[in-house]
């Protein structure tokens, strides 16, 4: 009989495991610390940059699973329901109960964005697609979180808004740290933000093939092969994630297949293609016109930034108790209007009313997005135009619910400026692909007109409103970005000019200021037709606090060349164009 062995003798078993794994952890993180390193100094591999991908997929679909999760226990705790029965639920709550939710709401929404951020906004698609552009695939991190639970907060307690802008901004933040953390290039940086957003997108609403277009179509603006195959996995894995709690079911049940009555009926979705155009650029436009009458507001006022979630939060309040369907997402509302269950007279009423609320709660800085709030308007304008066209041509005329579909796709798709992401979303929102004739024709009248009526989309009217540039192009937004810092040339280089003509070129205000844009510099070239100009760096306005002191001379930094100019702008083209056709 063999004999059983000692404790003595099991103990450098134990410790010689646990050496083991000491040293494999070891091994481990110098592995990851040199992939990073590596990384770091010449970029990722391809085969690193696809399982970046995936981590960052998985993280933005984790991001918006508990982002919605947390709206829902929100919603449930404070009203007794979440976004799909909140309305029903409401009507029986007590007037106060709904009037003072979303006043503390906002007031925990002001002091947080107060705090948290500089200007006591917050961060949605705007700024993701401005931190695209501009910012080499960066957004801001503090603020990206504050706004996150701002919106969350909002949703939460009777915001009339959407959940998609947080979660695409949360997940542009986990992006940014990735990106940061391994030092990437401006065309990697977008790469990952585009993955996070695809993510956070297909997550959001079960749709992983408009998460990848949506990340190319709206927030990358191109359609680069490099970058599709890591975007397409990121948006598979935030779609597992989905589905892990969720399961593979659509965010609308429809009571019955839905289908054209016949080709005759579509000039009808022709027309309503049109009026959806109408009603996304008045949804816009009304939001548009609350912002500017809050600051307006604010200002003559004098009250305090923080105060300004608040009071629109006793107007959303107000609004609610006769009409509680504006409390929350509307993923309700919506799913009543696919289905018919809202009368002609209600759809137009309810319709009126939740633009109103979603400009007061987006006017008010309150949080959330700004796309399901468009669906809730598409899906009760086009009941609306669909009662009306049954009634009068019933002989030609197919399904209401059609109508109710398409005007969701064709006002959803004018607002965010994304016709094929837009119905491709609506599409895997709701598992009917039928109506695809209907969908289609009315998106791209809808996203036509709308386009004329408002600067391309409201992402994008929102940074031309904020001097950002973005609709027009590269070789607009390029130069007002680069500075002349980095072109500027010593006065101390061979072939610089004399001292006493750049004092001659100063002497007749023929000179550039530190740090001006390029975009301002070509135009001082091209007035002052000049081969070169000085750059002076203007005295500090510590020593200007005298008024009977002589203004001391600017000093002279450098000079820039009108040459050196042109072919920066050049290259930095070139390289915009190799990412977007590579």
């Amino acid at each position: 009989m063999r004999p059983r062995p000692s404790k003595s003798g099991t103990e450098p078993r134990t410790a010689s495991a646990g050496g083991w794994l000491s040293k494999g952890w070891l091994r481990l993180r110098h592995r990851a610390t040199r992939t990073t390193r590596i990384m770091r100094k010449s970029g990722p591999s391809q085969i690193q940059f696809w399982l970046l991908a995936l981590l960052i997929g998985i993280g933005a679909g984790f991001a918006a699973l508990g982002f919605r999760l947390g709206i829902g226990a929100l919603q449930t705790l404070i009203y007794g329901a979440d976004d799909l029965t909140l309305a029903t639920v409401a009507q029986r709550l007590p007037w106060y109960w709904v009037l003072s939710v979303p006043v503390i709401g906002g007031l925990v929404v002001g002091l947080i964005l107060d705090r948290f951020t500089p200007d006591a906004r917050v961060r949605a698609v705007a700024d993701v697609i401005e931190g695209a552009a501009l910012d080499g695939g960066r957004v801001e991190t503090r603020e990206g979180l504050a706004s996150a639970a701002a919106s969350l907060i909002t949703l939460g307690t009777g915001g009339s808004s959407g959940r998609e802008g947080p979660v695409v901004h949360l997940a542009g933040v986990i992006s940014t740290a990735v990106a940061k953390r391994i030092d990437a290039s401006p065309i990697t940086g977008r790469d990952l933000l585009g993955c996070a957003v695809a993510g956070a997108v297909a997550a959001s609403f079960n749709a992983p093939i408009a998460g990848a277009l949506f990340a190319h179509e709206v927030v990358l603006r191109h359609f680069a092969l490099h970058a599709f195959a890591p975007i397409a996995i990121a948006a598979v894995a935030g779609t597992v994630i989905n589905r892990l709690e969720f399961g593979g079911l659509t965010e609308f049940t429809l009571s019955q297949a839905m289908d054209l009555a016949f080709y005759v009926e579509l000039p009808a979705f022709m027309l309503l293609g049109l009026v959806s155009a109408l009603v996304a650029a008045a949804m816009m436009s009304s939001i548009f016109r609350a912002e500017n009458f809050g600051n307006w507001a604010m200002g003559r006022l004098g009250w305090p930034r923080w105060m300004r979630p608040a009071v629109a939060g006793l107007i959303l309040g107000a609004i609610a108790i006769p009409f509680p369907h504006i409390i929350g997402v509307g993923y309700e509302t919506t799913a009543a209007a696919l289905n018919g269950r809202i009368g002609l007279t209600d759809a137009i009423l309810f319709a009126v009313v939740k633009a109103a609320a979603v400009a007061v709660t987006l006017g008010g800085r309150m949080g959330g997005g700004v796309f399901s709030p468009a669906l809730v308007m598409g899906s009760l304008t086009g009941l609306a135009f669909g009662i009306i066209a049954t009634w009068m041509l019933p002989e030609v005329s197919g399904m209401v619910n059609v109508y109710a579909f398409a005007g969701m796709a064709a006002v959803g798709a004018a607002v965010l400026g994304a016709p094929i992401s837009t119905a491709l979303i609506i599409f895997e929102m709701t598992g009917d692909w039928q109506t695809g004739i209907a969908v289609m024709t009315a998106v791209s009248l809808s996203s036509a007109l709308a386009s004329r009526l408002v600067h391309r989309s409201y992402f994008l009217t929102q940074l031309e409103n904020r001097g950002v540039h973005v609709a027009e192009g590269p070789q607009v937004w390029l130069p007002q970005k680069m500075r002349i810092t980095t072109i500027l040339r010593a006065m101390d280089d061979e072939g610089a000019p004399s001292a006493d003509l750049i004092r001659n070129l100063m002497a007749s205000g023929q000179a550039l200021t530190e740090g001006m844009p390029l975009d301002e510099a070509l135009r001082e070239f091209d007035r002052k037709g000049a081969a070169f100009l000085p750059v002076i760096r203007p005295p500090e306005p510590a020593e200007l606090e005298d008024p009977d002191t002589p203004l001391p001379d600017p000093e002279i930094i450098g000079v820039v060349y009108h040459i050196d100019a042109l072919r920066a702008l050049n290259q930095a083209l070139a390289e915009t164009a190799a990412e977007e056709h590579g």
